[in-house]
């Protein structure tokens, strides 16, 4: 019996587009990011994936998202667990900011540490360390039990929520994690072990809409990473 893991970002929200900081902000997908929804859909069904149990972040973002790709799953009536534990980091006085906005006020190289470090946070916001102590314990007390029983999980979130719990899953290193970047659509696919401990770990790679090809053509899974 294979314990499964399917962890997705939400598509690209109207804030991801306009290039700001979102953190616990609750804006709407773009439509863009709807068609990445239906896409982490498409590529769950062609890899033969299939749920008993779903949980997403409190914000509108993540469970639209999973609402879209239970749907198209044929899965609708399956119940969508939302916790604030599972929600973006904080990003405390960057909140809503336009990136450059951001670096005129704190400087580019500030901003980029605290958007990439371990355990330094913005001003009255959260590290990514931070984000860790409360989606860790989310994901051992409530994620981990039904898998290690055997139930495959689909977990919706956040570039950073999800950068904590692939830290703990891939035993990754402080100095690791600011490497990682997670993309708006993103499907990560994890296999444990009977002790918890990962067996497999696969992407499922997308293709993305070219908004700029009035002809509608798409490029790789290349494409930079929405930010947060």
């Amino acid at each position: 019996m294979g314990r499964y893991i399917t962890l997705v970002r939400h598509g690209q929200s109207t804030y991801n587009a306009s290039n700001r900081f979102t953190g616990w902000l609750d804006p709407e997908l773009t439509d863009q990011g709807i068609h990445e929804a239906h896409a982490v859909a498409e590529q769950l069904r062609s890899a033969g994936l299939t749920f008993d149990i779903a949980f997403s972040s409190a914000l509108h973002r993540a469970r639209r998202t999973a609402r879209i790709v239970l749907d198209d799953l044929n899965l609708d009536a399956m119940p969508v667990t939302m916790d604030f534990a599972l929600d973006e980091r904080n990003y405390g006085e960057m909140t809503g900011l336009d990136k450059d906005e951001a670096r005129k006020r704190w400087g580019a190289d500030q901003v980029q540490h605290w958007r990439r470090s371990y355990a330094d946070a913005p001003p009255n916001g959260e590290s990514l360390r931070d984000t860790i102590a409360r989606v860790l314990p989310f994901y051992i007390r409530h994620i981990l039990p039904p898998v290690m029983r055997g139930q495959t999980a689909l977990v919706v979130a956040h570039g950073n929520s999800l950068r904590a719990l692939v830290m703990a899953l891939d035993g990754l290193s402080d100095q690791a994690v600011t490497q990682l970047e997670i993309a708006t659509g993103e499907v990560l696919v994890y296999e444990l072990a009977a002790d918890t401990t990962v067996i497999s770990k696969r992407s499922l790679a997308m293709r993305r809409p070219d908004t700029a090809n009035p002809a509608g053509a798409t490029e790789g899974a290349g494409t930079p990473p929405a930010t947060s």
